[in-house]
């Protein structure tokens, strides 16, 4: 019998399949990590937008978080789409009741369409309820902004400061993530205390980006898992994502920003 390396992804449900849990599911699955799930949200979504969102209750949240965590031995936990302040503190009380390490936190906004997943009140309550137990948090340009009360980051320098100002929060470590910006490299900056790591990758024009900051963060957990440190994990999973942006417009799914490609390695060109 063997043992996989497992992973959890606690998330939104995306029903077009390109963002959120199925996301999640699919870079665990393409990196060799077992994954579980854990939904706190269902979305009516496709490549287009975003048309609903049905919150799972926090009291089921937290129920489905001890099914897993009473019989699966997880690695790494990977958290995106948390709408509402209530299921916050339910997913905190979960991963504070069984001593949960490996942890990363994905503050997931806006999706790619710019239909908003997270209402304002609980802006405040991720700050204070679930940065401080993250080991990173990775925020795109536009999420850290929101998250610092800075303006949004044009420059290394800005960027820096709403990294320092993220670390200040009680993160362990973030990750700024450039691939909103413009120019030819997609340039994200690592962040860990001991200075900042910039870490730079060709930028590949498409319009299927939809998913990728849920992509990059579970890949990040999938390194986690299979045994490599921080930064290890956070190179090996820009690598991962962009090979996935780079043959992304190789699938036709949908008419609106199509997911990246998950199984570049596997499925045939």
């Amino acid at each position: 019998m063997t043992a996989p390396p497992r992973a959890l992804t606690i998330a939104g449900s995306d029903s077009g399949g390109g963002a959120g849990i199925q996301a999640d599911l699919k870079t665990f699955s393409a990196l060799g990590v077992y994954g579980a799930s854990v939904i706190t949200a269902l979305t009516a979504q496709n490549t287009r937008g975003v048309t609903g969102v049905h919150d799972v209750p926090p009291a089921f949240v937290g129920e489905q978080m001890n099914a897993v965590f009473s019989d699966i031995a997880v690695g790494a936990v990977k958290i995106g789409m948390l709408s509402q302040p209530e299921v916050i503190r339910a997913v905190r009380e979960g991963l504070d009741r069984w001593r949960v390490a490996n942890i990363v936190l994905d503050p997931v906004m806006v999706a790619t369409s710019g239909d908003v997943l997270l209402v304002p009140e609980a802006i405040e309550t991720l700050r204070r309820v679930l940065i401080p137990r993250a080991d990173i948090v990775t925020p795109n340009l536009h999420e850290a902004a929101r998250l610092t009360d800075l303006p949004l980051a044009e420059d290394n320098a800005a960027m820096t400061r709403q990294a320092e100002a993220l670390m200040r929060l009680g993160a362990r470590a973030v990750l700024v993530k450039g691939g909103h910006g413009n120019g030819r490299e997609a340039e994200d900056l690592l962040f860990t205390g001991g200075g900042p790591q910039w870490l730079t990758a060709q930028r590949y024009p498409t319009r299927n980006t939809h998913g990728t900051g849920c992509t990059l963060s579970a890949a990040i957990a999938a390194g986690l898992a299979l045994g490599l440190d921080l930064v290890q994990a956070v190179r090996a999973a820009k690598a991962y994502l962009t090979a996935a942006i780079r043959t992304a417009d190789r699938l036709a799914i949908g008419g609106g920003h199509g997911p990246v490609d998950h199984f570049h390695a596997w499925w045939p060109t």
